[in-house]
């Protein structure tokens, strides 16, 4: 039976016991256990069931490799599925239950399927569920939706928080074993910023539970002194718990911190997700030990060699009296020892190797333990726990040579440097045929910007599997992520001598169909030796093939158990050499990330944080009705007293037209573009020519989709001779920045141009009206006369002591200045020109009245006039499209016929003839319709307003035929079913001649 040892355990704190339940069952462990060897502590070794076939399932491993042990972790709004208990720290109060059965862990009706598993082979449901046709969507997609999954979804919103953080440093070191301590160290001591990042809790590695003996200490003793080191280092940032998940390009990496996994409801975020932007990665991650394939090695007591020594060294667990140790390599000796020592039993050694030799092995038969070469496990004994062994010649067919009696297996079949990180970016892998593994390739790394390698591999994750190569290969890459040599020297280890392992796919190697339909590879999806095998005869030659169609790999542990000993058995069945078939990719996540911490803060209310201007306070303090405009909260209008919305907006667009009105312009979005070829980018952005815009000088521009259509417009700003700025619409600002990189990196990615949204930084105020001039020569400090500052033009200066750059556009049709300043001086700055425009009867006006003034001008506005289906030419704009330029983002699709066409619905205005409004989406029936109703239309409106400046309604349209139909009366539907008439009149209904704005 598995318990807790009497003594042993250097990660645990006895003195500190630990409560918690599992299904129910309340059992007791200590700080510093996993879930998982406290379930061991307290001899559960039945912890789950698989997949498919519903078989009893135990721990496997002690780290994110597990395939098995899964649970459903904590209760109500904190409930959690699909939890590792190998990676999940023991807490009081810790509620795990099990997964996938009914009624029961211990009797579950699904294990029906494991009786039935020979009509099941890899497959079956392509072959299963095409026929007959019907049975699909009644029969067969009811039931496999309601057994997928293994946990069960949260019922109540989660309890916790989660937040995001963001770091940067020149080199990244994924790892705190020996190899990342060591590569740490070398970087740091040159001068370089380094981020270290350790899974667990503990930094180290394998290396103390392995005895390794570093500068003539105690590895355990040295990780201790090199983690204070690097701590005390100003220019090192060390982080435990936390896990690397994804390296992408150009040095972008995601971590996952698990700041109160272990402490719930302490206060503390329970996971930050960070954002690192790195120079170089150093991946010191590693390896997986593999298992070995052979009849029952997924009954519930057989495991990792490695993890059973993990259990026994650092949390005084046995998992078993008396276990087998089966092998092909020397290091599973050190479990044999490990439990020797602790002072369990170990019956034999099988060594599938015909000769053995090195000091371990040596060790292991100096303290009595039986070596059996030449050996193999022919099967496991046993239902939901191991209760013996078969053994046989790993040379043979499977005849039984002896049995011996054991509760325990530990497998140890190889390992597998941990390459994910490495390969996410495109990093190549070689096959080392001595070692039977893949390793990075140092000449295929993933590299930057700049071509040069940006991903090193280090120690055990480089195929290094003794301490004293590790150390000095995590100097070496230390020194090639530097680019110079750091001048430190690797610390040096003393290793017993090994013998070289024998890579072993199968036992025993002549295996019969009988026994390999016993031999497990994916644990939890239940893909067996004989359904690779299968695949292979049906012509799933490619191993992406075989694993979809297979599903090996495609559990939540991503393969990284089952995945090489998949591809093994594959080639073979191919007569192919394994590097020929090739690998899977590998993409992130590394190991699974909780929706929570993708997710963040963007929950609830915040789902969408909310964008506030410098003014948002000023503005609700002052009666502002807010309205939402995209992210951003802008005033719809300013109420005063029991006034009427609709009154508002009439009392700020007539005192706009008469006096002077302010408007919090500061969401319009503001990017800057800059660069020796920004002007040839913007000229392809737009429709018109941008780069022979003079300095100082504005010019409006429409930006259109790859199809033609319309997508964003607004005024660019050049501000010098390599630099513009584009102004967007409120709600485009992130799309039109995002749409701007993605034509940068994936198609123009050769041309020097840098963008940036810096709409947060300033604020922007349109200061418009008759007596706006008048406005800004009181507050003083810059010359805003027509002459020093013309229509389209810019100037930068100061304004009542306020640095400010100050635009000559407008929006409204009046003389109009938007002035945009540092976004800690945006209050500051409306406060004053509220002031001093008093005697002028400054009046805010809000994004209503705004709309309705540029109505007036007949000025267009994305999202009201455009849909995704209109495209410049539609609007009237055909002025503002370059006959010159030979190409332009849009170009090609506005010449296809349909968007050619001269039938196109375009732009006009329309006057009610009775003075009323045209309602909001109200359309123009075509004459001769059909009296059923259901006939074609021939327009729509697009903008109608009540114009308070020309006191009747007025509206913007699309209609066939366009401005050649002006003075012609079309009816507009109602929401009654009646029509309103109305003519179709020039859509510039206010001083179509600009004298307003040109003074």
């Amino acid at each position: 039976m598995s318990t807790r040892l009497s003594k042993g355990g250097r990660l645990i704190d006895r003195t500190k016991p630990q409560t918690f339940t599992f299904n129910g069952k309340s059992m007791a462990g200590f700080a510093g256990d996993t879930l998982a060897s406290a379930l061991l502590a307290n001899d559960q070794m039945l912890v789950g069931r698989s997949f498919k076939y519903h078989r009893p399932r135990g721990i496997v491993g002690s780290g994110p490799e597990e395939p098995n042990a899964l649970v459903n972790l904590g209760t109500g709004a904190r409930f959690e599925p699909n939890q590792r208990t190998t990676t999940t720290e023991l807490f009081s109060g810790l509620t795990a239950t099990s997964q996938n059965h009914w009624p029961s862990l211990e009797f579950d009706v699904g294990v029906v399927n494991n009786y039935v598993a020979r009509f099941l082979p890899a497959g079956f449901y392509y072959k299963t569920f095409i026929h007959p046709r019907f049975a699909w969507k009644h029969v067969f997609e009811p039931i496999i939706r309601q057994s997928a999954g293994l946990g069960q979804v949260p019922k109540e919103a989660d309890a916790d928080r989660y937040e995001y953080a963001y770091g940067f440093a020149d080199i990244l070191v994924v790892g705190g074993g020996i190899a990342g301590l060591q590569a740490a160290l070398a970087a740091a001591k040159a001068g370089a910023r380094v981020t270290v990042l350790e899974q667990t809790a503990h930094f180290g590695g394998r290396a103390p539970v392995d005895g390794d003996v570093i500068d003539g200490k105690p590895a355990e003793e040295w990780v201790k002194a090199t983690v204070q080191a690097l701590s005390a280092m100003e220019n090192v940032t060390v982080m435990a718990r936390t896990m690397a998940v994804g390296v992408y390009d150009h040095g972008y990496v995601l971590a996952e911190e698990k700041v109160a996994d272990h402490t719930p409801g302490d206060g503390r975020p329970k996971k930050r997700m960070w954002r690192l932007r790195v120079g170089k990665i150093i991946t010191a991650t590693g390896a997986i030990e593999r298992p070995l394939a052979f009849a029952g090695n997924d009954i519930p007591g057989v495991m990792l060699a490695a993890a059973v020594r993990d259990y026994v060294v650092n949390h005084g667990v046995s998992v078993g009296d008396r276990t087998v140790v089966v092998t092909n390599n020397d290091d599973a000796y050190r479990t044999a020892i490990a439990l020797k020592e602790a002072g369990l039993e170990v019956p034999v050694i099988l060594d599938a190797r015909a000769a053995v030799s090195g000091d371990l092995h040596a060790k292991a038969r100096a303290l009595g333990i039986r070596v059996e070469t030449g050996k193999a496990v022919v099967k496991v004994k046993g239902g939901k726990r191991v209760t013996g062994v078969a053994i046989g010649a790993q040379a043979g067919e499977g005849s039984v040579l002896e049995e011996v009696a054991c509760d325990a297996v530990a497998m140890s079949g190889g390992w597998s440097p941990v390459v994910h990180l490495f390969s996410h970016c495109g990093g190549k892998l070689n096959w080392d045929e001595a070692q039977a593994h893949f390793r990075p390739d140092a000449n295929r790394a993933p590299t930057n910007q700049n071509g040069e390698a940006m991903v090193y591999a280090a120690g055990t994750a480089n195929g290094l599997l003794t301490g004293d190569q590790v150390l000095a290969d995590a100097v070496a890459a230390a020194d090639a992520a530097l680019g110079k040599a750091s001048g430190v020297a690797a610390a040096s280890v003393t290793v017993p001598a090994e013998g070289a392992m024998l890579p072993v796919w199968i036992m025993p190697q002549g295996a019969g169909p009988a026994l390999k339909m016993k031999m497990w590879l994916d644990y939890q999806n239940d893909v067996k030796v004989s359904d690779v095998q299968l695949a292979a005869r049906e012509g799933y030659t490619s191993v992406e093939h075989t694993k979809r169609y297979t599903t090996l790999g495609m559990a939540t542990d991503q393969g990284k158990l089952s995945n090489i000993n998949g591809l093994a058995v594959l080639a073979n069945a191919l007569h192919e050499d394994i590097p020929r078939v090739g690998t899977t990719t590998f993409r992130p996540p590394y190991t699974p990330v909780t929706l929570g911490a993708l997710a963040g803060e963007s929950r609830g209310e915040i789902f969408q944080p909310l964008r506030r201007s410098p003014i948002h306070e000023w503005h609700e303090a002052h009666g502002a009705y807010m309205e939402p405009v995209g992210l951003w909260r802008r005033p719809y209008c300013f109420t005063r007293g029991a006034e009427s919305h609709e009154a508002s907006v009439h009392r700020e667009i007539l005192n706009t037209r008469s006096n002077v009105g302010l408007l919090d312009a500061s969401t319009l979005g503001k990017i800057i573009v800059k660069g020796p070829d920004a002007g040839k980018f913007l000229d392809m952005l737009y429709t018109n020519v941008m780069s022979n815009l003079g300095v100082g000088k504005c010019r409006y521009g429409l930006m259109c989709s790859e199809q033609g259509f319309l997508s964003d417009d607004g005024v660019v700003v050049r501000l010098s001779d390599d630099t513009w700025l584009c102004h967007t619409t409120t709600g485009g600002a992130d799309r039109i920045h995002g749409w701007m990189e993605d034509w940068l990196q994936c198609e123009w990615w050769d041309w020097q141009v840098y963008t940036a949204n810096v709409t947060e930084q300033y604020a922007q105020i349109a200061v418009a009206g008759p007596k706006a001039r008048q406005l800004l020569e009181k507050l003083g400090g810059m010359d805003v006369s027509k002459a020093a500052l013309p229509f389209m033009a810019f100037s930068e200066g100061s304004l009542g002591n306020i640095p400010a750059r100050v635009h000559r556009i407008s929006f409204s049709g009046e003389l109009s200045y938007e002035i945009a300043v540092p976004a800690s001086h945006g209050l500051a700055l409306w406060e004053r020109l509220i002031e001093a425009g008093q005697e002028f009867g400054v009046m805010p006006y809000g994004t209503e009245a705004m709309h309705i003034m540029r109505a007036e001008k007949g000025f267009i506005m994305i999202g009201d006039e455009t849909d995704g289906t209109v495209i410049p030419q539609d609007l009237n704009l055909g002025w503002a499209i370059s006959k010159k330029k030979a190409d332009y983002l849009g170009k090609r699709g506005q010449e296809r016929n349909y968007l050619a066409s001269p039938d196109r619905w375009k732009l006009a205005g329309f006057e009610t003839l009775d003075g009323s409004v045209i309602e909001d989406g109200a359309y123009i029936p075509a004459v001769g319709n059909n009296p059923n109703g259901q006939g074609n239309t021939q327009g729509r409106v697009t903008s109608t307003y009540h114009s308070p400046t020309l006191g009747k309604g007025i509206a913007m349209g699309l209609i066939h035929g366009g401005l050649g139909r002006m003075g012609e009366v079309v009816e507009f539907t109602k929401m009654d079913g009646g029509r309103v008439k109305a003519r179709v009149v020039d859509p510039v209904f206010y001083d179509k001649e600009g004298a307003r704005n040109d003074v």
